[in-house]
C-alpha cells in the first residue's frame, strides 16, 4: 500500500483514519470497528464491503493506532 495513498484515504462512514493491516490485506477503522478489504492492491472503500471487527480486535488495533491527542 503507497504510503501518500494511505495518508489520504479515511473511513467514508467516520473519516476517520486507517491502519494498514498487511497480514490479512486489510484497512482498519478503529473508530468504526470495520476492516476494509485491498484487493489486487485496491481498497474497496465501500461499508458494504467492509467486515467489522470484533471487540477483541478492535480493542487490539485501538491499542496499536496512532495517537490522535494533540495535548490541548
Amino acid at each position: 500500500m503507497d504510503k501518500k495513498l494511505l495518508e489520504i484515504l479515511v473511513c467514508p462512514v467516520t473519516k476517520g483514519p486507517l491502519i494498514h493491516d498487511r497480514k490479512n490485506d486489510e484497512l482498519i477503522s478503529v473508530a468504526g470497528r470495520l476492516a476494509y478489504p485491498v484487493r489486487d492492491g485496491i481498497p474497496v472503500m465501500l461499508a458494504d464491503e467492509a467486515r467489522p471487527l470484533s471487540e477483541d480486535e478492535a480493542a487490539r488495533w485501538r491499542a496499536q493506532a496512532p495517537s490522535t491527542d494533540t495535548g490541548v
